[in-house]
């Protein structure tokens, strides 16, 4: 499926963008103008049931293969949030972008807790203002507004589609480019013995303090400052 895509910039250096899970390519409003500003053509997809990309069947592989068909390869930078991460990691090998950086990335729901499934992320369809503002108390207003807007466009089925995914070890056997994982300080996702299984297997890991699961959202300074020598 060719993805519906949103353009920052018109430098000769391409970076791309997936976002996670429920969002679309606006969660990126302050990173997309920011890379454009260092001389990027900045691409950011809405991922098949999300934003105005079309709907259909849901898997992971269908999430990669929608990312192949529609990005340019060899990109210079790709940046993967959550959902986005992982399938970045796996669409990497045909992507090949010069570097590659995973944003707390989904490669281990649920890996050191109980596990739950896809229709924790189906409730929150629905989520009031109130629900998503106390979530993510260091959001900007406006971020709260774009997440409603996202939830109100996002096919809940994209969840069901992730089933699989809920419980599994689906972090990469080594770092195909260079690449760097960026935790967020309140990661649901990762832990020291995580972060430590990652170096060994060619991943740098650098971690946002203070940062919730979203970072780019929780902390822009604090993400942006810790691509530094990445971007």
């Amino acid at each position: 499926m060719r993805l519906h895509t949103h353009t920052w910039g018109e430098g000769d250096r391409v970076a791309l963008l997936i976002h996670g899970i429920m969002a679309d390519h606006r969660t990126w409003r302050k990173v997309g103008p920011a890379l454009a500003e260092r001389g990027y053509r900045v691409i950011a997809v809405d991922l098949r049931g999300h934003g105005a990309s079309g709907r259909g069947e849901y898997s992971t592989e269908l999430f990669v293969d929608d990312l192949v068909e529609t990005l340019p390869a060899d990109a210079e930078l790709a940046i993967g949030h959550s959902l986005g991460g992982l399938a970045l990691s796996l669409a990497v090998e045909r992507l090949r972008p010069a570097r590659a950086i995973y944003s707390d990335p989904a490669w281990n729901v649920n890996s050191e807790q109980e596990v739950v499934g896809p229709e924790v992320f189906v409730q929150l369809k629905s989520a009031s203002r109130e629900m998503v503002a106390g979530f993510n108390p260091r959001w900007e207003a406006e971020d709260v507004d774009i997440e409603l807007a996202t939830l109100r466009l996002w096919d809940e089925n994209t969840a069901l589609g992730l089933a699989p995914m809920f419980g599994a070890d689906m972090v990469p056997a080594k770092a195909v480019v260079p690449s760097l994982v960026q935790f967020a300080d309140g990661s649901f996702l990762y832990d020291a013995t995580e972060a430590a299984r990652l170096e060994a297997r060619g991943f740098e890991v650098r971690t946002v303090k203070g940062a919730g699961h979203t970072i780019h959202r929780d902390d822009f300074e604090g993400f942006m400052a810790s691509l530094e020598g990445w971007i």
